[in-house]
């Protein structure tokens, strides 16, 4: 781990005052590692700043001390892009949590970064207002964070991702020099878009520290239904159609064979529609009116194509359908570490995809599985690789996995950005040239490489 000399240590704690500097092991272990317990590192301190002024501090002294950081915002992430995996200062944004008055005029919302996107709906709601992006990590994932990976969640087929919500942001570069536009303009062609290069630049460019966000009309009207279908193609076509018919559709889920088995024993639920099939879609339909015929037409039109349906029209039936999707991941969790490789494929790809993965993957290891579910109406498949017994599944996994992805013409990051876990893959879906001019740009912004230096960028081949 690196070692911080007193004198250093007594000047950052200067600037966020003593209880916002952390050294104590016991104190900083929980910064230290991810989400997954997959990515462990070590920090001999983790900085708490309150104001976008201490956060420009900070940068200055690391700046002139070569201190390398990484700033941390719920620590949701499953790519080990937030921890201190070399021995990093942590810059945790958590404090950074002030919600400004929401501007109904221009239906838009200035926010801190450490605001979580639980905090963000509540400050929003009573103004009937909603925020574009929606996660099951509501309750402690936060705006910097989501911006840092250009978070997509379940509404991505109605909103887009977090770029697509950004008007402006106020951030602090590596040495200390802020940036800040918040004034929402919907149009300002003055030159490049520097929110839109923050988003999805995994704290490597800049530490967001307030962001200004695009509100939607508060959906209160809403209906979800449950889809069993025979085959993975079956639920892709589906898909489309819905798209097409559906112009209220809000959200398209799915989940796979071995996830809805899995989470359906761990929430001690039967499944609300038949059970004999490949892959079950959760769809749900919003508006200001009542849009449960629209959407029974549209699944009534899908004819042979759905086994089953089970519609949920009030908030306690929809919620029993939505429990399905958004305990996964804990039910994941409780069989292993897994390698999380979430992946966007073609539309024309996915049904192949998903069908040869478990192949693939036990030829490399025979005794892993693989537990997939996503944002079908994105092409967003999240991979979920368990060893066998509780154990990690070997390495080349991932390779073995990323590589048929690229080869089928996908992204090998959809969620949660490139971080530690993908970079040395970037290669797959980058050029060269791309991947020069990501360097180049790093540079620009931060000459001295202190910003997130195990994030994004692969190691430049000697």
């Amino acid at each position: 781990m690196t070692s911080l000399d007193k004198s250093l240590l007594d000047e950052f704690e200067s600037i966020v005052g003593a209880s916002h500097a952390l050294h104590e092991d016991e104190l900083v272990a929980s910064y230290s590692t991810d989400w997954t317990g997959r990515f462990k590192g070590s920090t001999p301190l983790v900085l708490r700043p309150g104001t976008t002024e201490e956060v420009a501090q900070i940068l200055r002294v690391a700046s002139d001390a070569n201190v390398a950081l990484v700033p941390q915002g719920g620590n949701t992430g499953l790519v080990g892009g937030s921890v201190p995996l070399r021995g990093e200062v942590v810059l945790s944004l958590l404090r950074l949590n002030v919600c400004e008055p929401v501007d109904v005029l221009a239906q838009q919302v200035s926010l801190g970064a450490g605001v979580t996107l639980a905090q963000a709906q509540n400050h929003v709601s009573p103004f009937n207002l909603a925020i574009g992006v929606d996660l099951a990590a509501r309750d402690s994932c936060t705006i910097g964070g989501m911006i840092a990976t250009n978070a997509g969640g379940i509404n991505v087929v109605r909103y887009g991702p977090m770029r697509d919500q950004l008007l402006g942001v106020e951030a602090v570069t590596a040495d200390g020099s802020s940036i800040s536009h918040l004034e929402g303009l919907e149009k300002d062609n003055t030159g490049y878009h520097l929110p839109g290069l923050f988003a999805g630049s995994e704290g490597s460019l800049a530490v967001i520290t307030k962001a200004r966000l695009r509100l939607h009309p508060q959906l209160d009207e809403r209906c979800s239904a449950m889809l069993a279908f025979k085959s993975v193609g079956d639920a892709v076509s589906a898909t489309a159609q819905l798209r097409r018919s559906v112009p209220d559709l809000h959200a398209v889920e799915v989940i796979f064979r071995e996830a809805m088995d899995l989470v359906s024993d761990y929430i001690s639920t039967s499944i609300p529609v038949r059970s004999d099939g490949s892959a079950w879609l959760i769809v749900e339909a919003a508006s200001s009116s009542d849009p449960t015929d629209q959407l029974a037409q549209a699944i009534g039109d899908l004819g042979d194509l759905v086994l089953d349906v089970a519609v949920g029209h009030d908030s306690t039936s929809r919620a029993g359908l939505w429990q399905f999707r958004e305990k996964i991941t804990e039910a994941i969790a409780t069989r292993g570490t897994p390698h999380k490789l979430d992946v966007t494929l073609p539309a024309s790809e996915l049904a192949e995809f998903v069908s040869r993965i478990p192949e693939i993957i036990s030829e490399v290891d025979r005794r892993a599985t693989a537990v997939m579910f996503g944002h079908l109406g994105d092409g967003n498949v999240h991979v979920n690789v368990l060893g066998d017994d509780g154990l990690e599944p070997d390495n080349e996994v991932e390779s073995a996995v990323l590589g048929y992805v690229a080869q089928l013409g996908g992204s090998i990051s959809a969620e949660h950005g490139i971080g530690t876990a993908k970079k040395e893959f970037l290669h797959l879906n980058r050029s060269g040239q791309e991947i020069a001019i990501f360097r180049a740009i790093k540079s620009s912004f931060d000459p001295k490489g202190i910003l997130s230096p195990n994030t994004l960028i692969p190691a430049e081949e000697q």
